[in-house]
């Protein structure tokens, strides 16, 4: 593979041809490539090994593990993984865009069907991972990629964790403003809830085009889920007082805002569906599958196909988004 296109680094393969550099981060680079035989358009993750000597990192290793795992329409493909000295190379399919960019790029609120569209999408990602006993652990608009054809995909699987309900996990996990109220309490067993309430954040966002409940820092976080939603009670949430962090900070009461206020031109079965999936408990919480069968998405305007999205939430110039 040559590498003119990024100061003439090679790889040690010859099936890929790089177009350009496209993304970086602390991990190390992501590279836009045409896979040779195929033709196929790539994003090439190259991620840096800090100690080759000590293999993988786990978070690589375990993201490797579980895309080759769940393979869905709506999860990102990983194509192959190539070792290449001091770093790895991970080869995904090719999105333009990743759904936070798009929203960002639109005027205006979002067509109910198209809100209703990406929300069938990730959902039905969402019910593909955790039937497969995975755990994403930090869903938000910036990990759903969009291809070029309108498909929403998962990706971003670096914290991502098999499921055992007698697990243990940590809690610093998901970014913040899609952080699940029992992580906030520090809660060091949990399950597929936290995921669902990351899809009702999404969910509020993609209804209200801004962040839901965006917190300044962790504290602040679950204050505003409080102002948001109200306190949580033992009543409603009975594993409430047995939280790690519980008795560490006590908050005023408060009535929460109606859903209907924060969210007035969306539609009652959306505001309810949405409530739902921002329960206190997250036992409450319907899991992916329920969501699937909702009545909101048989209600018109229906769902929009993903063809549909791609000339509202896709523009020709965008640049690629990190898998």
């Amino acid at each position: 593979m040559r590498g003119d296109a990024h100061g003439g680094d090679e790889l040690p393969f010859s099936r890929y041809t790089v177009l350009e550099r496209i993304g970086s981060g602390s991990f190390g680079e992501v590279l836009k490539a045409v896979h040779t035989p195929t033709g196929e358009v790539v994003a090439l993750k190259k991620v840096l090994l800090r100690h080759p000597d000590k293999g993988l990192p786990d978070n690589i290793l375990c993201e490797i593990k579980l895309l080759q795992h769940v393979q869905h329409p709506n999860v990102v493909r990983l194509n192959e993984v190539v070792a290449n000295g001091a770093s790895v190379v991970l080869a995904f399919e090719f999105c333009p865009s990743d759904l936070a960019a798009a929203v960002r790029a639109h005027l205006g609120p979002l067509p109910p069907a198209v809100v209703k569209g990406v929300l069938l999408q990730l959902v039905r990602g969402v019910e593909a991972i955790h039937s497969a006993h995975v755990l994403h652990r930090d869903l938000k608009p910036s990990n759903l990629l969009l291809t070029g054809d309108g498909v929403v995909k998962l990706a971003d699987f670096g914290l991502a964790r098999r499921h055992d309900r007698s697990g243990e996990y940590t809690h610093t996990v998901a970014t913040r403003w899609y952080r699940a109220p029992e992580l906030l309490y520090g809660a060091r067993h949990y399950g597929t809830g936290v995921d669902m309430w990351a899809v009702g954040c999404i969910f509020g966002e993609l209804l209200g085009k801004g962040p839901l409940i965006p917190g300044e820092h962790d504290i602040d976080q679950l204050l505003c889920v409080i102002k948001l939603l109200g306190n949580p009670t033992e009543a409603t949430w009975p594993q409430l007082t047995q939280l790690p962090d519980f008795c560490k900070i006590s908050f005023p009461p408060t009535p929460g805002v109606p859903l209907e206020q924060v969210l007035p031109d969306a539609p009652p079965s959306a505001v309810r569906l949405l409530r739902s999936l921002l329960e206190f408990n997250p036992e409450h919480r319907p899991s992916a599958q329920r969501v699937l069968l909702d009545p909101y998405f048989f209600e018109e305007p229906l769902p929009a196909l993903p063809g549909d999205l791609v000339g509202v939430l896709l523009k020709p110039t965008r640049s690629c988004a990190l898998p």
